[in-house]
């Protein structure tokens, strides 16, 4: 990240989704033949267009979140879908998606999802769609999730044909073919999207299923844990740090460090973290309940807050008055003991007020006498002026000469004095609003792309990307690793921080023997190469049978039935996924003899 941009404030996005609008269907689409509807159901986002040649239809026509959201008990129209939201956060709680980590199996959402294409590519579902269908689906994808899928379009929408691939093989074919190579190569293709991560190998052109590792760590995970961070960072803001601007922050602040330890030893030195901390600013408002009030408001309310302060002041007045004049009676008593020529009991007052002599109690009794005088006089005066000053009363104590000398301090009122005294220039603290809902982002920047490399920071057991690249590499010759390491490939939107590509250079260095050569490769649009390539092979391959599951091929072989083609799943047919090596059962217990019983039983 450039030090320029580094120490900016930046606001948050919080774009707001546009409704799709319902496009015609163009006749180029119907003629000679229908076009293949090209969809990339991803996880996150799905991306549906038309794969014919021409620049119009070159981009996806739509691209929207794979969410629905309807409240309980509401109809199915009354569910929105996609684009329809346009914010997601208040009906969050409400969201449903058609995907458990990368694999689909809620096919209610699905159906929804469908009609939502088909609706906005100008095509009715009352009848039939006759268009065929490329559809991308998750490497190893389970025979029972792909029985649903096909039942699906083949009985609910009736399909003429559907074509079946991965999507991370798509966006490989689609990079392969642009560099000018011939697509059956051999490569290695590292990609994360936003439930899952996965190496793929491929050989010849064609996945090794065998040796596919997939790794529970995805962009979701990311997000999630940059939200946690900053919500216990801040919690003073804890409904303002939402997922959407989390998802945003990743995608426009993080990066990969290429050593994560050396890049945290950074952060500790002031100056970087100054130079490198971004600032995220929160909305907020600047609107205070004190512009609102008019002048003469302002005035009420002040002249309010002075009578009753005034009459707080007064009443406290009063309570010391009469609590010293409970004293003077109490030392004048005393000193009657004196007078009457009680001296046992003079002598024994004295002591429990703490004093030595009965000039020492005289004196005590001036003092009194006129402070109470002087409170007298000074609540007389008071009556016609306004006073703010608060007067504490203290506890009784035997010390009556602190007491005295509190009284003696106190302001001597004036009729002079008729409101409060304000300093010239008063001191007000500086409070900067805009800093107060600012988020510094930190070493989040660095931390939350790691769990890619180190899903442990996040509590998952499981191996890291690096982790994972080595044991796929493990298993093959040392003739093959070479070729795999020489074309390996970045694909997918998790995989779009800053300094992804070098890190994995790096790591794959460290593993590599020595003087080993390999290359990686960044996709040219890591989130929309997948549909590229779904629609390269469809313009290639639309009148050929290769890869195409016709209707009679469904009734015929079943839903789970897949045909093969250089971007698609290894079909394992579902006699053979069941035949799994079975554990020896353990040998029967031997029943037991009967025993004779000791004594024979007469009937």
């Amino acid at each position: 990240m450039a030090a320029a941009t580094a120490s900016k404030v930046f606001p948050f996005r919080d774009s707001r989704a546009v409704p799709d609008p319902v496009l015609e269907l163009s006749p180029e689409c119907l003629h000679p033949s229908p076009v293949p509807i090209v969809i990339d159901n991803g996880s996150f986002q799905t991306r549906a267009g038309w794969g014919c040649g021409g620049d119009r239809f070159a981009e996806p026509r739509l691209i929207f979140k794979s969410v629905a959201a309807r409240s309980r008990g509401a109809a199915r129209s009354e569910t929105q879908i996609g684009n329809d939201i346009p914010n997601l956060e208040p009906l969050r709680w409400l969201l449903k998606s058609q995907f458990d980590r990368n694999v689909v199996v809620n096919f209610e959402i699905q159906e929804l999802m469908f009609d939502y294409v088909f609706m906005h590519l100008g095509i009715s579902t009352e009848g039939c769609v006759e268009h065929p269908v490329v559809l991308t689906e998750s490497p190893c994808n389970p025979l029972h999730s792909r029985q649903m899928m096909s039942e699906l379009l083949f009985e609910c929408y009736r399909v003429p044909r559907v074509s079946y691939g991965v999507d991370s093989l798509y966006s490989y074919y689609h990079n392969t073919t642009k560099r000018g190579l011939d697509p059956p190569s051999t490569g290695l293709i590292i990609s994360s999207g936003y439930h899952c991560s996965h190496v793929l190998p491929v050989l010849n052109g064609r996945l090794d299923a065998r040796n596919c590792k997939r790794i529970n760590v995805g962009g979701s995970h990311s997000a999630a844990y940059l939200q946690r961070l900053l919500q216990l960072k801040y919690p003073g803001h804890l409904a303002a740090i939402t997922l959407s601007r989390m998802e945003e922050t990743l995608h426009q602040h993080c990066y990969i460090a290429q050593d994560y330890q050396q890049e945290l030893d950074r952060w500790r030195c002031g100056e970087f973290y100054e130079k490198e901390v971004h600032r995220l600013q929160l909305p907020f408002s600047q609107k205070l309940l004190s512009s609102t009030l008019s002048a003469e408001e302002r005035l009420e309310r002040r002249s309010q807050q002075l009578r009753r302060l005034q009459e707080l002041n007064a009443r406290r007045r009063e309570e010391k008055l009469q609590l010293d004049q409970e004293r003077l009676e109490r030392l004048l008593s005393v000193q009657e003991l004196l007078e009457d020529g009680l001296l046992e009991q003079f002598h024994k007052a004295l002591v429990e007020l703490n004093m030595d002599s009965a000039e020492e109690l005289l004196s005590y009794i001036n003092k009194l006498s006129l402070a109470v005088e002087q409170s007298k006089h000074k609540i007389l005066q008071a009556e016609g002026s306004v006073e703010v000053e608060v007067v504490d009363i203290k506890p009784e104590t035997p010390d009556l000469e602190q007491t005295l000398d509190e009284s003696e301090l106190e302001p001597e009122f004036s009729e002079d004095h008729t409101e409060v005294e304000k300093p010239a220039n008063p001191v007000q603290p500086m409070f900067n609003l805009a800093e107060y809902h600012q988020l510094f982002l930190g070493t989040e920047r660095l931390r939350v792309p790691e769990i890619i490399f180190q899903p442990s920071m996040i509590g998952e057991e499981q191996a890291g990307i690096v982790e994972t690249v080595q044991y796929v590499l493990d298993r093959y010759p040392k003739e093959q690793q070479g070729a795999l390491v020489q074309n390996v490939l970045l694909t997918g939107g998790n995989l779009m921080y800053p300094g992804m590509r070098e890190r994995l250079e790096r790591e794959l260095l460290a593993i590599r023997p020595f003087q080993s050569h390999f290359q990686v490769r960044m996709a040219s649009n890591p989130v929309l190469d997948a549909w590229y390539g779904a629609r390269d092979w469809a313009l290639m391959c639309t009148d050929q049978e290769e890869g195409w599951i016709t209707r009679s091929d469904y009734e015929e072989k079943g839903g789970e039935y897949l045909k093969e083609h250089c971007a698609s799943n290894t079909f394992v047919p579902m006699s053979i996924a069941k035949q799994t090596p079975k554990a020896p059962e353990p040998a029967p217990a031997p029943v037991p003899a009967p025993i004779a019983p000791s004594t024979p039983i007469t009937g």
